[in-house]
């Protein structure tokens, strides 16, 4: 696999941005990150629409703006082949212009788009599972943020760099009233009784593309699915735990502190049926 990135600026191949652009001054913009099979883009419409939705939350212009993200598209796929490459990320900013946190009138967005290789999982996580920990950070709530993947990212990067232990693949994070919410790069799924468990993530945490496609093919395949407020104790008293990114699929979780779970049925399924459903795309 080729491991050199390949990046489009605004359309052209290039892998600097200007000092003044605002994504880089004040996390001004969005992202998605996208898995690549044999050169496919998996889950792309999702990902655009979670794209869309964040422009319009941030009031980020998109009256062109996705039509030349459409243009960048062929036109990275006409200069790379894209199954030397893994990931896909998708960057759009504000757009560069003056000091202050005032957006200025008629900025045009900034688009990057960048081509890397697929992380290497040698320990093959998503049959083995994992060990992940409770992080101390806590996310602020923010409903006007919650759900969108904005660029300001400091809270994981600081609940990431609470440990180094390779052992511990996760961390998860609680809001600032003790609800649990997601990890710090992946969004949390739990089984009990039977019953399909997610964090709603209306106040704070990303609204990952993954996640909602597992929870839909969750309800096509009978499993009831339940979204809520959770503490801590109910997700440890759970059946079988799991994370989800675009990147990782699903993870099965093994270890949290003193639980210990097995990779149960429910995690298997939901594996098999989104192989599937990549395999349908």
């Amino acid at each position: 696999m080729n491991k050199s990135p390949f990046t489009l600026v605004n359309g052209v191949p290039a892998d600097t941005v200007a000092v003044t652009d605002r994504g880089l001054a004040y996390g001004d913009g969005l992202f998605e990150t996208v898995q690549l099979r044999a050169g496919r883009p998996l889950l792309l419409d999702l990902h655009l629409e979670r794209l869309r939705h964040g422009c319009e939350r941030l009031s980020i212009d998109t009256r062109s703006l996705f039509s030349e993200l459409q243009n960048d598209l062929e036109r990275i796929t006409s200069l790379c082949e894209l199954q030397d490459f893994g990931v896909l990320k998708i960057v759009i900013t504000r757009g560069a212009g003056g000091r202050g946190y005032l957006p200025q009138a008629g900025v045009s967005a900034t688009r990057i788009l960048l081509l890397s290789a697929m992380p290497e999982y040698p320990d093959q996580p998503a049959q083995a599972g994992v060990t992940v920990r409770w992080c101390d950070m806590t996310l602020a709530l923010n409903p006007r943020l919650a759900g969108i993947k904005h660029l300001n990212r400091l809270e994981q990067v600081l609940a990431r760099s609470e440990w180094n232990d390779p052992a511990i693949r996760e961390g998860i994070l609680c809001d600032a009233e003790g609800f649990v919410v997601e990890g710090t790069m992946s969004n949390l799924l739990w089984v009990r009784g039977g019953i399909l468990y997610a964090p709603l993530l209306d106040r704070c945490g990303v609204a990952g593309v993954l996640r909602t496609q597992l929870l839909l093919l969750a309800a096509r395949a009978g499993i009831e699915v339940v979204e809520g407020r959770f503490h801590k104790t109910e997700l440890e008293q759970a059946d079988e735990v799991m994370l989800c990114n675009s990147l990782i699929d699903i993870w099965p979780v093994v270890a949290l502190g003193a639980q210990h779970w097995s990779v149960g049925p429910v995690t298997r399924q939901l594996q098999s049926l989104l192989a599937k459903d990549y395999l349908a795309c």
